[in-house]
C-alpha cells in the first residue's frame, strides 16, 4: 500500500533558523525566535552564557554582537530543549525592546553566525507540523487565530487550533482505515478461512454511516467558511434611496460620497465591519435603474452581480415613495424586490428573499408618524415579506432596532462557533470531503462486482481525508489487518 502525502519527521531541516515572531513596528517588547541544532550556540554567543540555561526559564542578559562584542540591548532570553518546544527542535527566544533599530541590530547579529539563516515565511509552523506538534487543520487554525479580527473568528480559530476539527477528521480516517484493512484482508485471506463471516457486512454498515456523517458535516450552509472570511452584505436599491448614507451610518465615517444627484455611486464601495463580534464585508452599490450612461450601466451590472453573490442583501427603499395607503405597501415592496432580485422565481422568491434579504425603509423622518405606524402593522401581518425596518440615516431614528435585526441575521448566517460539532472553515476541506463521499459511492457501486475496485473507493476516500489532516500511512492499515484478525500468529 502506498504511503499518502505528508510523512512525519522528527527532524525537518539541519539548519538553524531565526525570525522576528512578534509584529513589526514600534512596540514595548519584540520576540525573536531561533530554532534548530545551533540554538544553544546562539545563546552562548549572543547572551554570554557559560553554562546551560534551565529550560523555560527567563533570564535577564546583556545581548551582544558575536563579532564586535558591542552591546545591542538588555533583554530576557529563554531556552526550550527539543522536543519540548513549538517546533519540536532546540529553540531559543530573545525578548528585546521593540524599537526598529534594536530589532534590526539583533537580526543582523544573528545572521552573522555560521549555520544560522533567516526563516522563510511560515517555516517555524512547518517544522512544528513535521515534528508532529501540530496537525494540518491545527496549523490552519493557528493562521486563522493570527488573522482573527472579531470575537467570533477568535473563538472558531481557537477551537480549530485546539484540534477539535482535526480529531473529527482523524476519527473518520481511522474508521476508513479499518474498513479498508478489513476489505483487503478479505481479498487476501478469505480463501484460507482466516477471515470470519460477516466482515464485509460490517464494512458496508460502517461505510454507510461514514457517508451519512460526512454529508451532514457538509450541509452546514458554509457557516464556518463565512465566519472565517466575513459575511458578504450588499446594500442595493434604486437611486437616491439612501444606500451610501446607510453605508456611512454603519461604518460611522464618510466612506461613500452622498449627493442628491442620482447615480453618484457607480462602482462598488467596500468596508469591513464588526457586527456583534461577527465579521462583515459591507458593499455599497450603484443605484439600480436604466441609464444611457455607459459608465453607470457598468456600475449597475456590477451591482446586480454583487447582489447575486451576497450572503445578505440590504434592500434600501425611500419611504417617501411608498404608497400613502399602508394596505398597498406589501404589494409595492414585493414588486420592488422582484426588480432588485430578478433571479428569484415568483414561486419561491419571497421565501428565499426572507432568508437573504432585509428591507431598509429609509428617510422615515419624512413620513408622518401615524402613516409609519400603520405601515409597520401591515408589514407585520405580511409573513411573505423579508423583515422590514424603518430607519432615518439623517436622524439615526430606528438605527438601534435595525442593528439588532442585522446582528441576529449575521449570527444566523455564521452560527455559534462554540456550539455543536466543529464547522468547516476551508474551501479545500469541503472539496476533499465531497471527493471522499464520491469515492465511498464507488465502494457501493463495485461492492458486488469487483471487490478490488470497491476497496479502491475506500482508499481514495481515505486519501482525500489524509489531504485534510496531513497524515495517512500504509503501516497503520497493515497494523489493523494483523491486529484485528491475528493473521500469522
Amino acid at each position: 500500500t502506498e504511503a499518502y502525502l505528508y510523512s512525519q519527521s522528527s527532524v525537518c531541516d539541519a539548519e538553524t533558523i531565526f525570525a522576528l515572531s512578534s509584529g513589526h513596528g514600534r512596540c514595548g517588547v519584540a520576540v525573536v525566535r531561533v530554532s534548530g541544532p545551533a540554538s544553544s550556540m546562539v545563546l552562548r554567543n549572543m547572551a554570554g552564557l557559560t553554562q546551560a540555561l534551565p529550560p523555560r526559564t527567563a533570564l535577564l542578559r546583556r545581548i551582544t554582537d558575536p563579532q564586535s562584542k558591542e552591546l545591542l540591548d538588555r533583554g530576557l532570553v529563554l531556552w526550550f530543549k527539543g522536543p519540548h518546544s513549538f517546533t519540536g527542535e532546540d529553540s531559543a527566544e530573545f525578548h528585546i525592546h521593540g524599537g526598529p533599530a534594536v530589532i534590526t541590530a539583533v537580526l543582523q547579529a544573528l545572521g552573522s553566525l555560521e549555520g544560522v539563516r533567516p526563516a522563510e515565511a511560515g517555516e517555524f509552523t512547518r517544522r512544528a507540523f513535521h515534528a508532529g506538534k501540530l496537525g494540518l487543520t491545527e496549523v490552519e487554525g493557528l493562521g486563522d487565530l493570527i488573522h482573527a479580527e472579531t470575537e467570533a473568528q477568535r473563538r472558531q480559530a481557537l477551537r480549530q487550533m485546539d484540534g477539535e476539527l482535526g480529531r473529527l477528521y482523524q476519527d473518520w480516517s481511522y474508521r476508513l482505515k479499518r474498513c479498508l484493512a478489513h476489505v483487503e484482508a478479505f481479498i487476501d485471506f478469505s480463501e484460507d478461512e482466516l477471515i470470519e463471516d460477516g466482515v464485509l457486512n460490517q464494512v458496508d454498515s460502517s461505510v454507510c454511516q461514514l457517508e451519512t456523517e460526512i454529508e451532514r458535516h457538509l450541509k452546514d450552509e458554509r457557516r464556518g467558511e463565512r465566519l472565517r472570511t466575513g459575511v458578504q452584505v450588499v446594500i442595493a436599491g434604486a437611486t437616491n434611496a439612501g444606500k451610501s448614507s446607510l453605508l456611512n451610518t454603519l461604518c460611522q465615517r464618510p466612506a461613500a460620497i452622498v449627493s442628491p444627484i442620482a447615480g453618484t455611486t457607480r462602482d462598488i464601495v467596500e468596508t469591513s465591519l464588526d457586527i456583534g463580534g461577527f465579521p462583515v464585508l459591507l458593499s455599497d452599490t450603484a443605484g439600480l435603474r436604466d441609464s444611457s450612461d455607459s459608465v453607470e450601466r457598468e456600475g449597475v451590472r456590477r451591482a446586480r452581480q454583487r447582489v447575486e453573490q451576497a450572503d445578505l442583501t440590504l434592500v434600501v427603499v425611500d419611504s417617501t415613495q411608498l404608497p400613502p395607503d399602508p394596505q398597498l405597501v406589501p404589494a409595492f415592496l414585493q414588486e420592488h424586490l422582484s426588480t432588485v432580485l430578478p433571479s428569484l422565481s415568483p414561486e419561491a422568491g419571497m421565501k428565499a428573499a426572507s432568508d437573504r434579504v432585509l428591507l431598509v425603509l429609509n428617510k422615515s423622518d419624512l413620513v408622518p408618524e401615524e402613516q409609519r405606524e400603520r405601515t409597520e402593522g401591515e408589514l407585520r401581518e405580511s409573513p411573505g415579506l423579508p423583515p422590514a425596518c424603518f430607519l432615518s440615516c439623517y436622524t439615526s431614528t430606528g438605527l438601534e432596532d435595525f442593528l439588532t435585526v442585522l446582528q441576529s441575521r449575521v449570527k444566523t448566517l455564521c452560527g455559534d462557533p462554540l456550539s455543536g460539532a466543529p464547522s468547516l472553515t476551508q474551501a479545500r476541506h469541503r472539496a476533499h470531503l465531497q471527493q471522499s463521499v464520491q469515492a465511498l459511492n464507488q465502494y457501493h457501486q463495485y461492492r458486488d462486482q469487483d471487490l478490488a475496485l470497491a476497496a479502491e473507493g475506500v482508499r481514495l476516500a481515505l486519501t482525500h481525508l489524509g489531504r485534510i489532516t496531513g497524515r495517512v500511512g500504509a503501516e497503520e492499515i497493515l497494523d489493523i489487518i494483523f491486529r484485528d484478525f491475528c493473521i500469522g500468529k
